[in-house]
């Protein structure tokens, strides 16, 4: 009996032990009920993000472990008691969630018809993760045949295969994407992702609704012009013709069944994401790359860094999260605060690291000619927030500070030598000047206080004559080329400064893919440098971005230098450190060049590029992949130090994702094979090709290269290296120019590390971090297994078993196989 009434009381609940997809009209779902689409890819039901007591009605991926949720209906009005809410489709064919006698969110489409004993209406979780309403009383519409309503056209932060972003005025659409608050909450954040309201064809990142801060670029045809990565097959878009009424673009998978989107996280940046079956998800891209280059991304008075992580701080103690709780759940657009009300105007000022980039929306003010005089401009106005004078100018900034970054320790913020910003604080927060060690300091704290004196009006005097002068200099410098500092020592160029330093392009020391090399000096007349003019915009432009990203927000002693870029019309040149000694091929590959690398020189390289590696593996807020490690891209100073370039084809991956899906990227030659599997890549990639370099460093010649020492010219180096370790003859293996003058024991330690570079599965290869210990024998390499691809080539080559089968003529098929290698 109980069991009847409780049936009876139930109504239309559904009551079902099985999975279902589909809700008829006045069905509900309970808090403890799920829908799955028929194929089992999604879900829909209750769920609570991370460790939050709220919870939302969502739809998240079945086949994941890791819950994943790509839509959410509720995410502004969660529901506090779960055992009371439901999930309906109502007697008027609307969508609704409830919680008690609260309704906290509704589909606001109504499907009823004046002839609802004839109307069939139902809601459907269909496999590609669109939760549909149709009704067979509706005409078909542009989404498909008696559609009401689809939760495509009403995304969260997830851009899924299939579904449209866009507007289409003519049915009432406007699909674009919103990021959570934080990891725990799926309200409305600060970041969005809109196409363009003017009808071009191109996605813009917005923050706040309003300060663009990234975009797509133009729909090309096959691409957006500034995704390039799209180029890689692994999805294809599908884009309506723009016009006064539609522009919407959707996209779809080139795999049918492989699980990825596009989402857009707290942080605002836009992420490509791919679920690896049995494993984890990888990133497939992010933009904008950095993430320091999101408007707003540490919210006011933030300081966002590319080298720690988090990326985002508070300047000093004096100031503090304005949220602790959403700055540890990934949310700091909100930034910090003082921890002291100001008391104008009696307030101090706070040095900032000179490595700290100027924010914008500063205001000159005219007649401060002196810090002191700034200093005192800034404290009588009590909008006043921060100050700087350049020995030239004095800069006053009103309001909240945004865009605060701080740059690498050995940037300089390029307004003026010594130029240093200063926060208004509290006068109980300036930390109190040491007596003796800086008592310039003390001085500028002391006149803070005094304005007006005869002292300021001397200096003001002072100052403007200087003004005058350099106007006068600058006037006359006028049309002789410009050079800017745009992130420290990151320097703008023109393209009439670029020739004047190369005096027009006519020393040239090289070519590579993308352009040529020529020297040139600074205008300081003793710098010189090393410019690359890329030949073509679009065929190198891809890599010029890369570049400038990649090394302009890094600095290492085994890094090249970017001194600098110029980015005017198609023109394309990038200014670096000028290494006197080329690049390392020439010591190794090219007889009567170069003179012979000696053992201690070339075992110092091989640390060199591995601490640089390491450096872009393991230290920077980003995982660098370089994609292309080969003597060709490693330079050496003066005293031959070695220094990793070219970074146009390096890759930025988020410390919290494992691997990315990328473009086949490199040389071939040096390729992990997960490279040429088309499988996704990790920072083990490039420690693969560091071991191949390895075995050009030990032997003087290319791996795959013939020489003329009888039946060892066919072998592949690497194949008869790995025998000759496990044989424990490495001698044999040197570059005969150096006549058996090495340190056995390094030389050994390095043929150890080159072949547990090489393995065949990543998991057997070490991270670049132990390889350096394991070069300067701080950590035990060990003997490492011959990688079952060399034991194969090995095999067919007769190699297999001692060391003299080295002088047994190759079998056949000994070339196909080291191809396949």
């Amino acid at each position: 009996m109980l069991i009847l009434v409780f049936l009876l009381l139930s109504g239309f609940n559904l009551q079902t032990t099985g999975a279902i997809d589909t809700l008829t009209l006045g069905q509900s779902l309970l808090w403890n009920q799920t829908l799955v689409s028929k194929e089992g890819n999604f879900e829909l039901g209750l769920f609570s993000p991370g460790k939050s007591k709220k919870y939302y009605i969502g739809i998240w991926f079945k086949k994941v472990t890791k819950q994943t949720v790509v839509w959410v209906a509720n995410r502004e009005r969660p529901i506090l008691e779960p055992s009371a809410s439901r999930f309906t489709l109502s007697d008027r064919g609307e969508l609704l969630v409830q919680a008690t006698n609260t309704l906290l969110w509704s589909s606001n489409a109504s499907a009823t018809t004046s002839s609802p004993a004839t109307t069939t209406v139902v809601a459907t979780l269909l496999d590609n993760g669109n939760l549909v309403v149709r009704s067979n009383a509706t005409s078909a519409s542009s989404s498909g045949p008696g559609v009401v309503w689809q939760s495509f056209d009403h995304p969260t932060d997830t851009w899924l295969p299939g579904a449209t972003l866009g507007y289409d005025r003519t049915r009432g659409v406007h699909s674009f994407l919103t990021s959570w608050t934080d990891s725990e909450n799926p309200a409305p954040g600060e970041f969005s992702m809109v196409i363009d309201p003017q009808g071009q064809a191109k996605f813009d990142l917005l923050a706040g609704g309003v300060h663009q801060y990234w975009t797509t670029g133009v729909w090309d045809g096959e691409v957006f012009e500034n995704v390039p990565e799209m180029r890689s097959g692994y999805f294809v878009g599908v884009p309506y013709a723009p016009n006064a009424s539609v522009n919407m673009f959707s996209y779809h998978d080139r795999k049918p069944m492989g699980i990825g989107n596009f989402f857009l996280h707290v942080n605002g940046q836009m992420r490509r994401r791919q679920w690896i079956v049995g494993g984890d998800w990888v990133l497939f891209c992010t933009e904008p790359h950095d993430a320091c280059d999101v408007y707003g991304s540490c919210g006011p008075f933030g300081v966002c860094s590319n080298t720690t992580s988090p990326a985002c701080e508070c300047p000093s103690s004096a100031f503090a999260p304005r949220s602790q709780r959403e700055w540890t759940l990934g949310n700091t657009a909100a930034g910090c605060a003082r921890r002291t009300e100001l008391q104008c105007p009696s307030d101090g000022f706070l040095a900032m690291p000179s490595t700290v980039q100027l924010p914008n929306g500063s205001v000159e003010v005219a007649g401060a000619q002196s810090d002191m005089a700034c200093a005192a401009a800034c404290q009588r106005d009590c909008s006043c927030t921060a100050y700087l004078y350049d020995g030239t100018r004095c800069l006053v900034w009103n309001g909240e500070l945004v865009n605060l970054r701080t740059l690498p320790s050995d940037d300089q913020q390029g307004v003026a030598a010594g130029a240093v910003l200063h926060l208004r604080v509290a006068a109980s927060e300036v930390p109190p000047s040491p007596s003796s060690s800086a008592a310039g300091h003390s001085w500028r704290k002391s006149m803070v206080m005094i304005s007006g004196s005869v002292a300021a009006v001397v200096l003001l005097l002072v100052g403007l004559v200087v003004v005058v002068a350099v106007a006068v200099v600058l006037r006359k410098r006028r049309g002789k080329g410009k050079v800017t500092a745009v992130q420290g020592s990151l320097l703008l160029f023109d393209y009439q400064a670029v020739r004047a330093a190369t005096r027009d392009f006519t020393e040239k020391l090289g070519s590579g893919s993308f352009g040529s090399v020529y020297k040139g000096v600074l205008a300081d007349k003793t710098t010189p440098v090393a410019v690359k003019k890329l030949d073509g915009l679009r065929q190198g432009e891809k890599q010029f971005r890369a570049e400038v990203v990649t090394l302009g927000m890094i600095h290492h002693i085994n890094l090249v230098r970017l001194r600098g870029f110029c980015s005017e019309g198609s023109k394309r040149v990038l200014v670096y450190d000028y290494m006197p000694n080329g690049s390392l091929d020439a010591y190794l590959f090219k007889n009567g060049g170069s003179k012979v690398l000696s053992w201690g020189q070339r075992f110092g390289i091989a640390v060199g590029v591995a601490r640089g590696l390491a450096y872009l593996h393991e230290k920077c807020r980003e995982c660098i992949i370089h994609c292309d490690i080969k003597p060709e891209n490693i330079l050496l100073d003066d005293e031959l130090g070695a220094k990793l370039a070219d970074f146009g084809m390096a890759k930025l991956i988020s410390h919290e994702f494992s691997r990315v899906l990328t473009t086949m990227r490199g040389t071939m030659g040096y390729l992990a094979p997960e490279w040429l599997a088309g499988a996704p890549v990790t920072a083990k990639a490039d420690v693969y090709s560091y071991g191949l370099l390895l075995f050009e460093l030990v032997s003087g010649r290319r791996n795959n290269a013939s020489s003329d020492d009888g039946g060892r010219s066919a072998v592949y180096f690497p194949v008869h290296a790995a025998v000759r370790l496990h044989a424990g003859d490495v001698v044999g293996l040197l570059d005969k120019k150096l006549a058996g003058d090495a340190n056995v024991e390094e030389l050994e330690r390095v043929c150890k590390v080159a072949c547990w570079c090489i393995q065949d599965e990543e998991g057997d290869r070490p991270t670049m971090g132990l390889v350096v210990q394991q070069l300067e024998g701080v950590a035990d390499a060990g003997l490492p297994p011959i990688p079952s691809r060399l034991h194969m080539l090995a095999t067919v080559n007769g190699c297999v078993g001692g060391a003299a089968a080295e002088d047994e003529p190759p079998q056949n098929g000994s070339k196909l196989a080291t191809e396949q290698v």
